[in-house]
């Protein structure tokens, strides 16, 4: 399973962002999925759906395109680059209409073809 690591990657982001099938989650994630980022950990696969969910309502035409994708055993080291436009209200901030251009580094653990952990940082917030 470890070869295919780089590929559940690749799924993360073609059927959550590109596809919208937020279905996907169950399928990619682990139950017990831990997600480290900006501000604060999220402690399961449910908690980072909802976060997901929203996102995906406030900013509907996000483009995200991987980069730098290594992977060393069953840790997974990426770039994401995301386009989009803020058009929908969440996490309590109103829609802004404003476009943006945000650059990402990730490192995830990957195990029996589902994402386990991640850590995530912004490079280019914008």
């Amino acid at each position: 399973m470890v070869a295919d690591n780089k590929e559940v990657v690749r799924r993360v982001f073609e059927e959550i962002f590109a596809r919208k099938n937020e279905d996907a989650i169950d399928e990619l994630f682990d139950e017990n999925f831990i997600d480290h980022g900006p501000g604060q950990d999220l402690h399961s696969r449910d908690e980072f759906r909802s976060v997901i969910s929203k996102w995906l309502c406030a900013v509907p035409d996000v483009q995200i395109e991987l980069s730098h994708l290594i992977q060393e055993g069953d840790t997974v080291g990426w770039v994401a680059t995301s386009t989009g436009t803020h058009t929908g209200d969440a996490f309590g901030f109103p829609a802004t209409g404003k476009q943006f251009d945000l650059t990402t580094t990730h490192i995830a653990v990957v195990r029996n073809g589902r994402m386990v952990e991640r850590w995530w940082a912004m490079i280019k917030p914008g």
